[in-house]
């Protein structure tokens, strides 16, 4: 007959049956010291690494531009600066924060974002504040722009959709990926915000891609894109405007033929740090144009840095994807990094007017209050997504595995 288990007799009776040494797991709360050297162990550090270095850099950046800023807006030299530094501490706090959340948790909170955010999107056309000829922000107390809290959102929201695929393949996954698109869409056109239109379109894309469309789909889509841009050209004066002088060739007043010459003036090594003279003239230096300000002060070879940087970032976040097995996972850290990295790859290539203005900061560099709490939420969220047990070994390779079965799918 077996003995019984009992607290008096485990531990003193070797004649206990061995299924009747083991206790059920017992939950814990992990104290504060603990949650940190698993946070640390599981982060990706290079990547935290990088885009602390881009902001400070950019603090740098904005120092160079404050001056030119203060002048605008008839405030003092350094004040855009100062205000820059509590909101990257702000900024960085809230990343460190929303990284320590589990991929979970993520998920919740990026789906709740984009509802809230949604929600807030459709208050923006009636009790918006408008600035500079467009509807964008609401006065909450501080200025805040739904749309820069929208996108990490919005990536979130799309990936958790999509990756209902590998539930149920009859799902229409990809029509409500479209809807959610449009409905976007057609709320930031009516600020209206090209731009913003363009890169929530472009992380569409990269995640529909990635869901496995097949490629006749993927050409339907690109259709789509295209008549859309064609769409907001007649529609929409401000896109027209744009559109027009972008091809029409600039002049000396437009703001993204100042931003040019501000950024060529420093050449190779620039002007040095508050000696640059064009950055005086070019209306928003801090914010939408602070990459003609580093090309001024600090030289060509300072701004291909910080393109490099960038392509780090991105090339890092998805590096870590390489093998992830959770397509969820796979989805949102790709639409997270598409987000930054197309955001300062627009933003770029306007200073450079190589594309017509966008009014899009630059992320991590730019000055900014809710822009750069939201780009800091975002990061966040990216640094929890690709969170990993480096202990933990994969056994398929995350995208491998799925071109894979996106090359079976079109076979079939």
């Amino acid at each position: 007959m077996s003995t019984a288990y009992s607290p008096s007799n485990h531990g003193t009776n070797s004649a206990v049956r061995g299924d009747a040494k083991f206790h059920a797991p017992v939950p814990t709360r992990r104290g504060l010291g603990e949650k940190m050297r698993v946070w640390w162990r599981e982060v990706d550090k290079w990547l935290l690494g990088l885009v602390l270095l881009l902001m400070m850099l950019g603090t740098v950046a904005v120092a160079a531009a404050s001056p030119a800023a203060g002048n605008q807006y008839n405030v003092g030299e350094f004040v855009f600066f100062k205000r820059h530094i509590v909101f990257q501490m702000l900024g960085v706090g809230v990343m460190v924060a929303v990284s320590f959340v589990s991929r979970e948790n993520a998920r919740r909170i990026g789906i709740l974002m984009a509802v809230a955010m949604l929600f807030l999107l459709f208050l923006v056309p009636i009790i918006g504040v408008e600035k500079n000829g467009a509807r964008r922000w609401l006065d909450l107390g501080m200025s805040l722009q739904p749309s820069e809290f929208l996108k990490p959102g919005f990536a979130i929201l799309l990936a958790w959709m999509l990756s209902w695929r590998l539930r149920d393949p009859e799902l229409p996954v990809l029509g409500y990926a479209t809807l959610t698109m449009a409905l976007v869409g057609a709320l930031l056109m009516l600020q209206p915000n090209l731009g913003a239109t363009i890169l929530f379109g472009g992380v569409w894309f990269v995640l529909v891609l990635l869901s496995g469309v097949s490629i006749q789909r993927v050409a339907a889509l690109i259709l789509g894109g295209l008549a859309s841009i064609t769409a907001a050209y007649f529609l929409y004066d401000n896109a027209r405007y744009r559109i027009d002088s972008f091809f029409g060739g600039g002049t000396a007043f437009d703001q993204v033929d100042l931003a040019q010459r501000t950024l060529l003036n420093g050449g190779w090594t620039g002007s040095g740090l508050w000696l640059g003279t064009r950055k005086m003239n070019l209306p928003e230096a801090h914010t939408d144009y602070i990459f003609s300000v580093i090309g001024e002060e600090f030289g060509l070879l300072m701004c291909g840095l910080f393109l490099i940087l960038f392509v780090a970032i991105v090339a890092r976040a998805l590096v870590r994807l390489v093998d992830e097995e959770n397509l969820f996972a796979l989805l949102a850290g790709a639409g997270l990094a598409t987000q930054i990295g197309g955001q300062a790859f627009i933003n770029m290539l306007v200073n450079l007017q190589l594309f017509p203005s966008k009014g899009m900061t630059l992320p991590l560099v730019s000055y900014g209050g809710s822009s750069t709490i939201a780009v800091c939420f975002t990061i966040g969220l990216l640094l929890a997504i690709t969170r990993r047990n480096p202990f933990l070994e994969r056994e398929t390779p995350g995208l491998k595995n799925l071109f894979e079965r996106q090359k079976n799918e079109e076979r079939t």
